[in-house]
C-alpha cells in the first residue's frame, strides 16, 4: 500500500518536471527552435489547432524559423496566429511559407530571461515541497488510521524526501543548462 502510494507520488512529481522542462523550453534564447511555436493555436478546419499539427516548422540559419502549412488554403491563418504570439519579430509570408526573423537578444533582455528562468525553477522546487508535504501529512494518515508501522511509515518519509532532492536536482539541471544557453549566445 506504502509502495503504491510513493508511485504515486513520484508520478506527481515527475509531472513537474516535464511542466518545467515545457515551459523553460519556450523561453527564447536567441537562437530559434520550434518549442516557441508549441502554444500557438491556428483557427482552421471549424476550431483550434496546435500549428505544428497543421504544417511543418523548421529552424534555418540558427535564428529563422519557417513555417510550412500543409494546406496552402490556411496560410493567412497561419499567419494570423504567429502575429497573435507576439514573438519579437513579424512573421513574413511569401505565399509558400511563412518566415519569422527572430532578432539577436539585448545583453539585457538576456539577464531579464535568466531571472525568469531562475523564477521558473523556483516555482517548481516550491511544488515539489508541496507534494512532499501532502504525501508525509496522507502517510501520518495512514498510520494513523492502518495501524502500519512505524518504522514502515519513517522509510516511507524517508524515501519521499530522497524523491524531492532528486527532482529538486533536475530542477537545478534544468535551470543552469537554460541560464547557459540563454547567456551565451
Amino acid at each position: 500500500m506504502i509502495d503504491q502510494y510513493l508511485k504515486e507520488i513520484k508520478k506527481k512529481m515527475d509531472g513537474v518536471i516535464e511542466a518545467r522542462q515545457h515551459e523553460i523550453g519556450q523561453i527564447r534564447t536567441g537562437r530559434a527552435s520550434p518549442a516557441l511555436l508549441e502554444g500557438v493555436n491556428v483557427e482552421a478546419y471549424n476550431g483550434h489547432s496546435p500549428l505544428r499539427q497543421v504544417a511543418n516548422i523548421s529552424v534555418v540559419e540558427g535564428r529563422t524559423l519557417v513555417v510550412q502549412p500543409w494546406d496552402r488554403s490556411i496560410m493567412s491563418a497561419c499567419e494570423k496566429a504567429l502575429q497573435k504570439a507576439d514573438l519579437g519579430a513579424p512573421p513574413q509570408n511569401d505565399g509558400q511559407v511563412i518566415r519569422i526573423n527572430l532578432p539577436p537578444l539585448s545583453e539585457e533582455r538576456r539577464k531579464d530571461l535568466a531571472k525568469v528562468v531562475k523564477k521558473l525553477g523556483e516555482e517548481g522546487k516550491v511544488a515539489l515541497r508541496t507534494i512532499r508535504q501532502d504525501g508525509n501529512k496522507h502517510l501520518d494518515q495512514m498510520k494513523k488510521d492502518k495501524d502500519l508501522p512505524e518504522d514502515d511509515v519513517k522509510k516511507a518519509h524517508d524515501d519521499v524526501q530522497k524523491m524531492t532532492d532528486g527532482h529538486s536536482k533536475k530542477i537545478d539541471e534544468l535551470v543552469v543548462a537554460k541560464e547557459e544557453e540563454i547567456l551565451s549566445f
